[in-house]
């Protein structure tokens, strides 16, 4: 692996693999630095019990012969690993480049600890460059988008794919967002748009960020983290 980048995400997977030990219940999340959590993971075989926010996730973690279960059977988990699409200094986040946003929210409301794992080109000084992606229902996207365009939305598109859900993926971009609470609000208030992808630093523990020479870098909640490179 010649790409420094790509050395030092799989060096903040594994580091975040760190945080799980014998007899927890783990959410394992979506995304190509969390990947090598779950490879860490298989590799180091802890005595835990796994659920999965894709089924490209889940499909992984049982070729490396990891427990997984679905969601109900476990209720609550311990802890949370998952990437992300975009960090601000306060730790909210854009997820759902993958489409998985509204497993891996559920899955991260179950558990009291939400690690997140990215490299350092997802820091951002504020949300909004990537787009807000959004899961929404067959019935009426057309009225879903123009709500959300009237919530200054610049622009709304359709993605060719689905989710595992099997629901409609849409991509809005906003610019700059100010104020990621108050639109997380806003969007959780239209009907038929399943769920949105900002998750607030409220529920983030701690981001572990890979850095392009190698090292790797905690932000924890309540420390506001260091401008983007």
């Amino acid at each position: 692996m010649s790409d420094p980048l790509e050395r030092a995400k799989e060096a903040a997977g594994r580091n975040a693999a760190g945080y799980v030990s014998d007899g927890m219940r783990v959410g394992l999340g979506t995304g190509s630095t969390v990947h090598w959590t779950i490879v860490e993971l298989g590799e180091r075989r802890p005595d835990i019990v796994c659920t999965a926010t894709s089924l490209r996730t889940q499909e992984l973690a049982l070729q490396l012969g990891l427990r997984v279960v679905p969601p109900d059977e476990l209720g609550e988990l311990d802890l949370v690993v998952d990437g992300a699409d975009e960090v601000d200094p306060l730790l909210n986040l854009t997820k759902g480049g993958g489409g998985a946003h509204t497993r891996e929210k559920l899955v991260a409301q179950m558990a009291p600890r939400f690690v997140v794992v990215v490299d350092e080109s997802k820091l951002v000084e504020r949300l909004g460059p990537f787009g807000t992606p959004l899961e929404v229902l067959d019935f009426a996207p057309g009225v879903v988008a123009r709500r959300v365009r009237a919530l200054g939305a610049l622009e709304v598109t359709t993605r060719a794919e689905r989710s595992d859900n099997g629901n409609l993926l849409l991509d809005a971009r906003f610019g700059a967002i100010e104020n990621p609470a108050a639109l997380a609000r806003e969007l959780e208030a239209v009907p038929g748009l399943v769920e949105h992808g900002i998750f607030l630093g409220e529920t983030v523990e701690r981001v572990v960020v890979a850095r392009a020479d190698g090292s790797v870098t905690v932000l924890l909640h309540g420390e506001r983290g260091p401008n983007p490179p």
